[in-house]
């Protein structure tokens, strides 16, 4: 497997979960992995992000400007944010959820309304879906990010097996069994998309 990702979205959302994940997912495939968490205001609900470069050997682990095969979005206006990342024809696999900065919440701005069509005109392919609503239905709101990977994962073409194995690999014993529906709800929902 060969892939530079960018995980992008709100601190607590779960971005350093996701990339330990895909570094297992890298172990198990028998390919080098390195990762670079850019924390920012993470405990504030500020903007996170974790590059992930996955390669039979890197180098570097931070993804650079136009170098993002997939941008791995759990927030719509984060996606936007990091779009400049996406190399061109790259892929957004995206969480329509909205989290207001606060910006947006003072009044000082507004919230673009558009994020989906612009990202559909930078993007080769954008993946939407409603992680949250998703999550909800699994019954642990907190699982968006596990959501996402699974979406992810089947577009990437990894086996739902390795996927599923990467993830008992890295959480705690007691969450695997509700995060593994999270991540199969995500891995067939991005089929209807």
């Amino acid at each position: 497997m060969k892939a530079n990702i960018l995980i992008v979205g709100v601190g607590g959302q779960g971005t350093l979960l996701a990339s330990r994940v895909l570094g297992a997912l890298a172990e198990i495939e028998g390919s080098d992995c390195k990762l670079s968490e850019v924390h920012g205001m993470s405990q504030r609900g500020g903007s996170v992000v974790t590059h992930v470069k996955i390669a039979p050997e890197v180098m570097s682990p931070i993804v650079g400007v136009g170098d993002a095969d997939v941008i791995l979005a759990f927030e719509e206006l984060e996606a936007l944010r990091y779009i400049n990342y996406l190399k061109k024809g790259g892929t957004v696999v995206v969480n329509t959820q909205r989290i207001l900065p606060m910006p947006v919440i003072t009044g000082a701005r507004s919230y673009p309304e558009d994020i989906l069509d612009e990202l559909n005109g930078a993007a080769g392919k954008v993946i939407a879906l409603d992680a949250l609503a998703i999550a909800e239905k699994v019954g642990e709101l907190r699982s968006v990010n596990v959501v996402m990977l699974g979406a992810l994962a089947a577009h990437l073409g990894v086996p739902f097996e390795k996927i599923d194995a990467a993830l008992k690999a890295a959480v705690k014993p007691k969450l695997y069994d509700i995060n593994r529906r999270a991540l199969e709800c995500g891995y067939n929902a991005r089929e209807d998309i």
